[in-house]
């Protein structure tokens, strides 16, 4: 069983909002991500999520975003081996309604091997990973949430030293919620409370 505590956390100044566990780190500040990004980390799993608000991709297909969004993902971080394990259709939360108009959210589930940082192939650990593309239309802005959770780490990588080379241990043998529940968590809890953060 999980003894895993949640909370909604603010994102963007508090503008934004979603929950997920307590164990997730903010990296924000110390990683020095970008301003349209909001990273968390769990270290001593070596799991993590991350908020990004990107112009919207008026020439990507709703039904198929994620799905573009994953691959797109897999071709920055140099993946090998990338697979799609799941993609989902549309769906229009009634939470993100503003001026009327409905947001549209689709979700694609992929296994990819990426490396850390500026580590090269050699270091790459294998990842499953949770990505759903929220389409915020009214305000041309596409929010990407993505759940990283590793499967195998690289003996040669950065994470070996925090959680061990080999086979990932389960969420289970930690008492922490499993990260496609973290993820499923996080998407429906998603809120905007200040549309002003999208101004400009």
């Amino acid at each position: 069983m999980s003894n895993d505590p949640c909370f909604e956390r603010p994102l963007f100044g508090g503008a934004i909002s979603s929950a997920f566990p307590n164990r997730f780190q903010d990296v924000s500040n110390i990683r020095q991500v970008p301003d349209h990004q909001e990273v968390f980390v769990d270290p001593n799993r070596d799991e993590s999520i991350i908020f990004e608000l990107l112009d919207l991709k008026r020439d990507v297909e709703d039904s198929g975003s994620a799905l573009w969004f994953l691959q797109d993902l897999a071709t920055e971080q140099d993946a090998e081996g990338s697979l799609v394990i799941e993609h989902t259709g549309t769906v229009e939360p009634r939470e993100l309604q503003h001026n009327d108009l409905q947001a549209v959210i689709t979700t694609a589930v992929g296994q990819m091997a990426i490396s850390k940082g500026r580590q090269g192939r050699e270091a790459q650990n294998l990842v499953r990973v949770y990505l759903a593309n929220l389409r915020l239309k009214q305000v041309a802005t596409d929010v990407l949430i993505t759940a990283y959770e590793p499967i195998i780490i690289n003996p040669l990588s950065e994470s070996a030293r925090t959680v061990g080379a080999g086979p990932a241990a389960s969420a289970a043998q930690f008492g922490c919620m499993p990260a496609f529940d973290v993820f499923k968590l996080a998407v429906p809890s998603f809120k905007v409370h200040d549309w002003n953060l999208f101004k400009g």
